[in-house]
């Protein structure tokens, strides 16, 4: 397996590649969220980073914009959303990525009462997005969210949009599938419904009711059991510790953790 941590984006990424790279990690999943990962920010710095992840031996994964809907019922909004990913797509495929993860479009506003509509436009928009990938020689995985978010937590949601994309993945982020369902049966139930298409995985901890990021061990996540049901899957690839917080320490001992436990699943 290959271990990944995500950029934060108020800090300039250059010194995020160093800051990573020194605490062992294999890869970045840069966050191209403003202001420091945003796309035009990033722009003039490809040759530099580039050649920063080339020297530190540091792989690549994307993260395309957290905080945009490309599911906003203002279609200018909506717009201007479906447009930062593409931009953001393309920095990504730029700088060498081949994996991008994607949040499906969210509910806002006036939007949390016309779900149905809100999840179209979130399918239309992430239609979009897999045509741009597939041009750009990238694979997109779609992220798995929690049940305030309205939609795209549960697997039927995911089924539907594997029917409709064959060449689209799931990040499934153990975190998420957590909340709500801290009897792991949600995680369970997104593992079994993507079949060989599991591209990525985030992993972070909680208590079961809100997106906490904490270290790992620090919640209620098994995540011993998470380690043995990938492994039963023969899965190998990339897992990124999503994990924030005030305790400089958090991060490192997370790592050290997930390899023991990823040794002896």
């Amino acid at each position: 397996m290959r271990f990944g941590a995500m950029n934060h984006p108020v800090r300039p990424v250059l010194e995020e590649v160093t800051r990573l790279a020194r605490l062992g990690f294999d890869y970045l999943e840069l966050a191209l969220d403003p202001p420091e990962g945003h796309h035009q920010r990033l722009a003039p710095l490809v040759p530099e980073l580039r050649d920063a992840l080339e020297g530190h031996g540091m792989g690549l994964v994307a993260h395309l914009p957290t905080f945009v809907s490309t599911a906003d019922l203002a279609p200018a909004v909506r717009g201007a959303a479906r447009a930062e990913m593409r931009a953001s797509l393309g920095l990504a495929a730029a700088l060498g990525a081949r994996y991008a993860v994607v949040h499906p479009g969210l509910p806002v506003g006036m939007g949390r009462q016309l779900l149905p509509r809100v999840k179209d436009l979130a399918l239309e928009g992430l239609g979009e997005l897999v045509d741009a990938a597939r041009g750009l020689g990238m694979a997109l995985g779609l992220e798995n969210m929690f049940p305030a978010c309205g939609h795209f937590f549960a697997p039927e949601d995911f089924e539907d949009a594997f029917r409709r994309f064959p060449s689209l993945r799931l990040t499934l982020d153990v975190g998420h599938a957590h909340i709500g369902a801290p009897d792991g049966a949600r995680c369970a139930a997104l593992l079994a419904c993507c079949g060989s298409r599991l591209g990525h995985v985030h992993l972070s901890d909680n208590r079961g009711r809100h997106d906490d990021h904490l270290p790992l061990g620090s919640g209620g996540i098994d995540f011993a059991a998470v380690l043995g049901a990938l492994k039963a899957r023969g899965y190998d690839g990339a897992l990124t510790l999503e994990v924030f917080g005030d305790d400089p320490q958090g991060l490192p001992l997370s790592l050290k953790r997930i390899k023991r436990l990823a040794a002896a699943a």
